[in-house]
């Protein structure tokens, strides 16, 4: 598989101003095979440090604070010489020794020649403490599951090449657009997971991936359970399995009574925090008004969250697999288009996603494109009806608009009408 990350990576290496580096994202995304993959193909050697397998390993950290001896004794347990440049050091699960990972900061202070990439599961919950890492003396990469492109790349090489291809306002052909719109539909059911990924290339067998997404679930609810800091676990499950409840119910922002009866924003928000801090979920708050800046007009206690995964989202709210072959609607439709959305929209423009909401409707996602305000509407079928997005374009006269759906790519007034496989390309389109 390629990960676009990797481009993230080659630029690192090349920056002249470069820190070491701490990648973040939920459990099981995929950083050690990229740090691997990344060490192998574009350094002379790299060198693997796995602070789980390996407790001896954490007394040279506690030790020590001299980079220069760090190195020394790494290269000892290596078996071979550790070079500047030329060596990538790779330390993974460094959330298991909290003295590497402030190490970091003498590396960049005294001995910023060598490189040095880390890695581990729950890193955000961690890095969300300024007091636990050395903050500014690191660079930070998110790596997340395969988006639709990657999907694409790992799946149908042909059809990639036509995707890759595709320029604004390009006329995309019949046969194309149902291709595109099955790998669609598969992405749904799969998802980006790269085991799940892996395994369908693999054998094209359905049941295997529910089986791996139903395990990967069960790892994320053990790993809430394991969890003993300050945020009670307890909570962090019920929210967790609450997503599905939330996002069932037609525009409406997280409610806290839906986790539990009377629950209040104090008993839950911190499990919130945490669960946005490790990656397992994206967070989207609702603004005031449809202007640049949008940070300024968030209304902090209005929010949606939805699943990092649209595979595991689907599995989680037990759709079939012929409801998304086969039905043009079922139940849940709405927000599963809405999180493949948000995921595809996700790390393309400098400011997080948003959404609007008033008393006369919703508009499901606004993007903030330089000081213009782009109005997203995501539709899973090919149904037009928007009234709060089409009144605000017209009342606006919006330089973008997007409507995604199962519809061709044109244009249509104002709005740009893209097919829902499009949206990782979003940016690139407009």
């Amino acid at each position: 598989m390629k990960r676009n990350a990797i481009n993230d990576l080659i630029k690192w290496k090349q920056d002249e101003e470069r820190k070491p580096l701490v990648l973040r994202g939920a459990r099981q995304v995929g950083k050690t095979w990229l740090m691997k993959e990344f060490g192998k193909n574009y350094y002379e050697s790299y060198v693997y440090f796995n602070f789980d397998e390996e407790d001896g390993l954490k007394s040279i950290f506690e030790v020590n604070k001299n980079p220069q001896r760090i190195v020394e004794l790494l290269s000892m347990i290596a078996g071979e010489k550790i070079l500047p440049e030329t060596t990538l050091i790779i330390f993974d699960e460094i959330q298991e020794c909290s003295a590497a990972l402030n190490a970091l900061k003498y590396f960049k202070e005294k001995a910023n020649e060598y490189h040095v990439i880390a890695a581990g599961s729950l890193l955000g919950t961690l890095l969300a403490q300024p007091k636990s890492y050395p903050v500014g003396m690191v660079n930070l990469l998110d790596v997340t599951p395969l988006t639709f492109d990657e999907f694409l790349d790992a799946t149908d090489t042909m059809l990639y090449t036509f995707y890759r291809s595709i320029t604004k306002e390009q006329k995309i052909e019949e046969i194309f657009h149902k291709r595109l719109l099955e790998a669609y539909n598969n992405y749904l059911i799969i998802g980006g997971m790269p085991e799940c990924v892996s395994s369908w290339i693999k054998h094209k067998d359905p049941s295997r991936i529910a089986q791996i997404q139903k395990e990967l679930i069960q790892i994320y609810e053990n790993d809430f359970s394991k969890h003993n800091g300050k945020v009670n676990s307890g909570r962090i499950l019920m929210v967790f399995r609450s997503i599905v409840t939330q996002l069932a119910k037609s525009n409406e922002k997280f409610m806290y009574g839906a986790v539990r009866e009377g629950g209040r924003a104090r008993d839950f928000e911190e499990a919130i925090e945490w669960l946005v801090s490790a990656g397992m979920l994206n967070r989207v708050y609702n603004v005031s008004k449809l202007e640049h800046p949008l940070s300024t007009f968030e209304k902090l206690d209005q929010f949606k969250l939805f699943v990092f995964d649209t595979g595991l989202l689907k599995y989680m709210a037990g759709i079939d697999n012929s409801a998304i072959l086969l039905k043009t609607d079922y139940q849940f439709k709405g927000p599963l288009t809405e999180n493949f959305v948000l995921q595809q929209l996700c790390g393309q423009y400098d400011v997080a996603p948003h959404y609007y909401s008033d008393r006369s409707g919703e508009i499901d996602f606004v993007i903030q494109y330089g000081t213009s305000i782009i109005p997203v509407e995501a539709k899973g079928g090919e149904d037009k009806s928007a009234p709060t997005f089409k009144k605000y374009v017209s009342e606006h006269q919006s330089e973008y608009a997007v409507r995604f759906s199962k519809r061709g790519y044109r244009k249509d007034g104002y709005i740009t009408n893209m097919p829902l496989y499009l949206a990782r390309k979003m940016k690139e389109l407009l």
